[in-house]
């Protein structure tokens, strides 16, 4: 049995598909990797195939008509039949000394019978000013099992990404999880939706994940996230309908918290960014984002409201030089 499965998402990812690949062959006995090319017109059907080719025995290669990137993810779960899941962009890297801790950690835990519903490793920007690891530390403990209540609290800079989390593959099914297609940002529900099935966790402090951020097309490019706001908004509305963070309150209090700080970051990126584009239509998107949160969660409504995305709403004047400041010590894109 395999023990965890990568999908790749590639569209027109001939330039650095290759990387991210052969970052996963150190651990071809152990691992099924299943590119998905999501309708490339360039050559990356044919690279991925040539792969294929060579490695049969742990590489799948899926091409299908494009549907975002979200739809790339369904496919690989749709097919995946490692123990754990995990998701790496077609630009990205994975380091093969962590990659090879965490698949010893999966046997170990595997032979006590004890396989966690997530395991949380580290990740590294990959500026073009530099790398900046971050890491869970002071947050999570280390080298153990544990469940949400022996967590601490969240920095604003160690949220969950898709990049530092494995899931538990039968989680993901279980949960029912589907990406919406032909949307961006939809890596915000992998992150958000899973998360109340997740009982037991282990982290290991390792640079596991190479997130190169830094290409002018890149989603997370500050520009870039401006013109497909619209999705941003989608992605928020989605998550606010998934369910009520409030509900874990009383059984799960870190849980919740964490649920809850994690739509108010939500709700500030979405705000802020609509701030900095400063349109008429992006003073209309504010509030409309934000009636609909009191619309469909008061309790929550008057939590973000009074919190950082509070702020957000503030006159331009005064929340998007505090964008700025923050932006140059987070290093958010």
């Amino acid at each position: 049995m395999k023990l965890i499965t990568f999908a790749i998402p590639c569209y027109n990812s001939e330039d650095y598909m290759e990387k991210a690949i052969n970052s996963l062959l150190v651990a071809k006995e152990d691992v099924e990797i299943i590119i998905v090319n999501d309708g490339s017109k360039d050559n990356t059907l044919k690279i991925a195939k040539d792969y294929e080719k060579k490695y049969p025995e742990t590489i799948k290669v899926v091409d299908k008509e494009n549907g975002g990137h979200g739809s790339g993810v369904n496919k690989g779960l749709e097919l995946a039949t490692g123990l754990y899941y995990k998701v790496v962009d077609s630009d990205d890297s994975v380091d093969k000394d962590s990659l090879l801790k965490t698949i010893k950690l999966i046997k170990d835990l595997n032979k006590k019978n004890n396989l966690v519903d997530m395991i949380i490793v580290n990740y590294v920007y990959d500026r073009y000013d530099g790398k900046k690891e971050i890491s869970y530390k002071s947050t999570l403990p280390e080298n153990k099992v544990f469940t949400w209540n022996d967590t601490k609290r969240f920095k604003k800079d160690e949220y969950l990404l898709m990049h530092s989390v494995i899931y538990k593959t039968s989680i993901l099914k279980e949960c029912n999880l589907k990406l919406p297609e032909h949307c961006f940002y939809v890596d915000n529900i992998f992150v958000y939706k899973p998360l109340p099935y997740v009982k037991t966790m282990y982290y290991l402090n390792v640079p596991f994940y190479n997130y190169f951020i830094g290409r002018e097309d890149q989603s997370v490019n500050e520009k870039t996230m401006i013109k497909r706001i619209d999705q941003q908004i989608k992605v928020v509305k989605l998550m606010i309908d998934s369910f009520d963070p409030f509900t874990y309150l009383k059984d799960n209090k870190n849980l919740s918290k964490y649920l809850i700080h994690y739509m108010d970051m939500m709700m500030t990126v979405t705000t802020i960014l609509l701030q900095v584009d400063g349109t008429k239509v992006s003073k209309e998107k504010i509030k409309d984002i934000w009636n609909y949160l009191n619309l469909n969660n008061k309790k929550l409504y008057r939590y973000c409201n009074m919190s950082l995305s509070g702020f957000t709403k503030l006159p331009r004047i005064i929340s998007v030089p505090g964008y700025r400041i923050a932006n140059k010590i987070y290093k958010f894109n």
